[in-house]
C-alpha cells in the first residue's frame, strides 16, 4: 500500500501541548464500524459504561526513563555536541541509540554526558561508541552497569518529549509527572504509552464498580515511535524493536475472558502489539518474553483484541496504518476528520477514541 493513503491535514491548533486536568475529563471518540451510528461523541470518565461486566482491559505497564541524553565528544582538542536519544536495552552496560548527528560520532569515540548544554552538573557518566549500524543507530558502552548506570542516566537525562511538544516547549518538571501512567512500574520505555495517561484512581474505581477486569503486560516503547515512515510503500517500511512480556498468569487471565464471550480491550498500540505478537492462529495468547518488529497494516487479522482505546495518531504514521487495520481505512479518516472539525486535541497529551473492531469480510 502505499504511504500516501494515510496522509491528512492537521491544523496546529489541534496538537495538545499539555494533558486535560485531570487525566480522565479528556474527550472520548467512539468508533463503531459495524454499529448503526459510526461515530460517538463521549468522554473518558464514561468508559465503564462503554464496556460490559467481564470485559477486560489489558495495559502496558512500562515506565519511560529520562533518555534524552546531551553529550560531548572531544576529539583532537575540538568538542562536538550531539542529541543521543536510547532506544533498545543491549546488555547490563549497553544501550542503541539514535543520535544528532550521527556523523559526528564514530566508533571508539568517547562521549561524556550532562545536563546542560554547557555540559556542566555531569555524574561523570560517559560512554564508548562500539559500532554504528546500517539500521542508523550507534551501540554505546557506559561506564557501568545495571542499577548504577540507571541512576546516573536517571540524573543527567531529560523526558524525550514527541518532537510535535518538544519543538514549541521545553520539558518542564511536570512532565515527569505528566509523561507516565500512574501504574508505571518496569523501567525501559523512552515513550510513554500515551493512552494509559487518561486513568486516573477513580476511573480504575469505577471500572472495578461496573465488574471490568484489569491486566497487564509489559512493552518498552523505543525512540523508533517518532521516526517518519520514509518508504513510498508499506512493505518497504523497517519497524524497530522493542522488548516486551506477557506473564503466564496474564496469557490464562485474557484466554479465559475469550472463552466465556467477553471482549478484551487493549489500551494503547503498545499492548496491542505485544498482545498480537503473542497470539495464535486459533486466538490463544501465549507468555512470552521477546523483542517484537510487529508491523500491522490494513489487511491484517486481529486475533487477541477486540477492540482498542488509543490517542489520536500523526499522519502517515504506523500507528494511523494499524487503527485503519482495526476499524477500516474509510471509517478511520471519517473519524479523524470528524476529530480536527471537532477540535478534539491530538498525540500524547490529547484525547482519546475507542476503537471497535470491524468485522472480517
Amino acid at each position: 500500500m502505499l504511504v500516501d493513503d494515510f496522509d491528512f491535514d492537521l491544523p496546529p491548533e489541534n496538537i495538545a501541548l499539555r494533558p486535560a486536568v485531570p487525566r480522565d475529563s479528556s474527550r472520548l471518540l467512539v468508533v463503531r464500524p459495524d454499529g448503526e451510528q459510526l461515530l460517538t461523541d463521549d468522554q473518558v470518565l464514561s468508559l465503564p459504561d462503554l464496556l460490559e461486566p467481564g470485559d477486560a482491559l489489558v495495559f502496558n505497564d512500562t515506565k519511560v526513563i529520562p533518555a534524552q541524553l546531551l553529550g560531548f565528544r572531544t576529539r583532537d582538542g575540538v568538542t562536538a555536541k550531539v542529541g543521543v536519544t536510547l532506544h533498545q536495552r543491549a546488555s547490563a552496560k549497553e544501550w542503541r541509540a539514535f543520535v544528532r548527528p550521527a556523523k559526528k560520532l564514530k566508533v571508539g569515540d568517547t562521549v561524556r554526558f550532562a545536563f546542560d548544554e554547557e555540559g556542566k552538573d555531569a555524574a561523570e557518566l560517559s560512554a564508548v561508541v562500539t559500532e554504528k549500524s546500517e539500521a542508523g543507530d550507534i551501540l554505546f558502552e557506559f561506564d557501568r552497569a545495571a542499577g548504577d548506570l540507571d541512576a546516573a542516566i536517571a540524573q543527567v537525562g531529560h523526558i524525550p518529549l514527541p518532537p510535535y511538544i518538544a519543538a514549541k516547549r521545553a520539558e518542564d518538571d511536570q512532565d515527569r509527572k505528566d509523561y507516565q501512567t500512574i501504574y508505571a512500574k518496569h523501567e525501559g520505555a523512552v515513550a510513554a504509552p500515551t493512552a494509559g495517561l487518561h486513568f486516573t484512581d477513580r476511573l480504575f474505581a469505577a471500572l472495578e464498580e461496573r465488574g471490568v477486569e484489569k491486566h497487564f503486560v509489559t512493552l518498552h516503547v523505543g525512540a523508533g515511535t517518532f521516526l517518519p515512515v520514509k518508504a513510498d510503500k508499506t512493505e518497504d517500511h523497517k519497524m524497530h524493536f522493542e522488548y516486551g512480556e506477557i506473564s503466564e498468569e496474564t496469557a490464562a487471565a485474557l484466554n479465559a475472558v475469550r472463552a466465556r464471550g467477553n471482549k478484551i480491550v487493549s489500551v494503547g498500540t503498545t499492548s496491542l502489539r505485544i498482545l498480537e505478537s503473542a497470539v495464535t492462529d486459533e486466538g490463544i495468547i501465549n507468555p512470552i518474553s521477546q523483542s517484537t518488529d510487529i508491523f500491522i497494516t490494513p489487511g491484517y487479522q486481529f486475533k487477541a483484541i477486540d477492540a482498542l482505546m488509543t490517542n489520536f495518531h500523526l499522519p502517515r504514521s504506523t500507528l494511523f496504518m494499524l487503527v485503519s487495520a482495526l476499524s477500516g481505512m474509510e471509517e478511520m479518516r471519517a473519524a479523524y476528520e470528524h476529530a480536527i472539525s471537532s477540535g478534539y486535541r491530538f498525540y500524547s497529551y490529547g484525547d482519546s477514541s475507542l476503537l471497535f473492531k470491524k468485522a472480517s469480510k
